[in-house]
């Protein structure tokens, strides 16, 4: 009898822990918090996100794993690190080499507060996969030699990987796998990238994220935009019950986080799996202008937004070429509805031509 209340009390105490994760947050006892973090071994699982792959990380239904491309760049970068430390959240971060370079001081901030940090290229090209193999490998060793230079230590560097634009080829795929680096793609997006304002970033994020239920989310912190939808996507993800979980690398201190094989992929199939139909912008960075070397020729470009019921829509890109869909995805992936590639959700339309935030605030 002795023994099951002494097990009883253990369960008790692991389930209060994993519960105190997310609401001891000095400060903020409201905040939504890290609920669990997950420890990965790139070896054994090398490609994520059913955007492109068939496997994605083994979250139970309602997580959530933030990630954000393409920074550091500290005027967004900063802001973003304060919005998550408020709701003490952690996040992973894939760098730009030269970004990285520019800015050291935001790259150890980032590590320092807790979040992953892996790599996103050096020069972020926008046609990764259709470069001269040279030029990949060039590419991916300059971002990881420039990122780990910043962080001063080899080992505060997650081997973990996002190709520019999404444009995967056998070629990257094969080089980073050569090296032990897991490339990650992503479950649902928010088209942060692109001129839309504020408003619809949080509804397009909040849209898909409730069609899929859960995975691995894309934003930008070098977008203003960003910023100011974050705190609302937070607060969001909170009020509909959405945890927030963290990845790592494996390693001999931090073992592999015991899973099973059907957890690295969605348990319903594809085809009868209700979906947020992604518009074309919604797969390729392609047609994006590029970030340029200095960081004040990239804020130059940012507009000041901030939420308004009446927020304009501030044009969409215009559709890729047909040759942009050569690397999109993979066998078993499924990122879009099989109604078609350019297909875009009736309510995914009516946001973006009718942003309104009375139902956040």
């Amino acid at each position: 009898m002795r023994l099951i209340f002494v097990s009883a009390v253990m369960l008790l105490s692991l389930a209060s822990g994993v519960a105190s994760a997310s609401t001891d947050c000095p400060g903020n006892p409201g905040a939504l918090g890290t609920s669990r973090t997950i420890a990965v071994d790139p070896v054994e699982h090398t490609r994520l996100g059913t955007m492109q792959y068939p496997e994605t990380l083994p979250l139970r239904d309602h997580e959530v794993v933030l990630t954000f491309d393409d920074g550091p760049l500290p005027a967004h970068t900063n802001a973003i690190l304060d919005i998550l430390a408020a709701q003490c959240v952690k996040a992973t971060f894939f760098m730009v080499g030269r970004m990285a370079k520019e800015s050291p001081e935001a790259v150890r901030r980032v590590f320092s507060e807790g979040h992953s940090i892996g790599t996103h290229s050096e020069n972020h090209p926008f046609h990764f996969g259709e470069m001269p193999p040279e030029r990949i490998r060039s590419e991916i060793d300059d971002g990881i030699a420039h990122v780990t230079e910043a962080l001063g230590d080899p080992a505060h560097l997650a081997p973990f990987f996002r190709i520019p634009g999404l444009r995967r080829s056998d070629e990257v795929e094969s080089y980073l796998a050569g090296r032990g680096i897991m490339v990650w793609s992503a479950d649902f997006l928010a088209d942060d990238w692109r001129h839309i304002s504020s408003t619809q970033v949080v509804r397009l994020a909040l849209s898909r994220l409730e069609a899929k239920g859960k995975g691995i989310f894309l934003l930008h912190d070098i977008q203003e935009r960003t910023v100011v939808a974050l705190p609302v996507i937070l607060r969001e993800l909170k009020a509909r019950g959405y945890r927030i979980v963290h990845v790592v690398p494996a390693t001999a201190t931090e073992p592999k986080t015991a899973t099973d094989p059907q957890q690295w992929f969605f348990n319903t199939p594809p085809e009868q799996t209700p979906m947020a139909k992604l518009s074309v912008q919604s797969i390729w960075l392609a047609r994006a202008a590029p970030i340029t070397p200095s960081s004040e020729i990239v804020l130059r470009n940012q507009t000041q937004e901030s939420f308004s019921i009446d927020a304009p829509d501030e044009g969409q890109q215009g559709p890729l070429s047909k040759s942009a869909t050569n690397h999109t995805r993979l066998p078993g992936s499924w990122p879009i509805a099989a109604e078609g590639f350019n297909s875009v959700s009736p309510l995914e339309a009516k946001l973006i031509a009718e942003p309104d935030l009375r139902s956040f605030r």
